[in-house]
């Protein structure tokens, strides 16, 4: 008899798991992924993260700058439609991107708020002469 089953003994009575619960594997739970996509071999973290690079939208990039540009107001309506398209990708793949995409869409608003003011302030100048 081995000094873990001997009488008097705290552990004696039978087998015992090596650690943790009856009923639980010995060294943890199973591997679950972590931030990196890939399963822990042992079951616990490793000792340093790998970062998660996420992809930047491009419709998102092209939204921003062609919300700055405006390019006679063309690049405002691209800008919006840019955008929209953007945050629906966002949403569908997981991309980054999408504070790019709204800057773009409220400077598209802004552009085209601005054509329709200068429209109606034209329009009203010329119906007064």
């Amino acid at each position: 008899m081995t000094q873990w089953n001997a009488p008097g003994h705290p552990g004696a009575g039978g087998p015992q798991p090596p650690y943790g619960h009856p009923g639980e594997p010995p060294y943890g739970p199973p591997s679950v992924p972590h931030g990196h996509g890939y399963p822990s071999p042992y079951g616990y973290p490793p000792p340093y993260g790998y970062p998660v690079v996420r992809r930047t939208n491009g419709l998102a990039v092209a939204s921003m700058v062609l919300g700055i540009l405006w390019l006679y107001w063309i690049g405002s309506i691209l800008a919006l439609v840019f955008g929209y398209t953007a945050r629906s990708q966002i949403r569908q793949r997981g991309e980054s991107g999408d504070g790019m995409a709204v800057a773009g869409i409220v400077l598209g608003w802004v552009g085209v708020g601005i054509l329709v003011l200068g429209l109606v302030i034209g329009i009203g100048a010329r119906s007064s002469v």
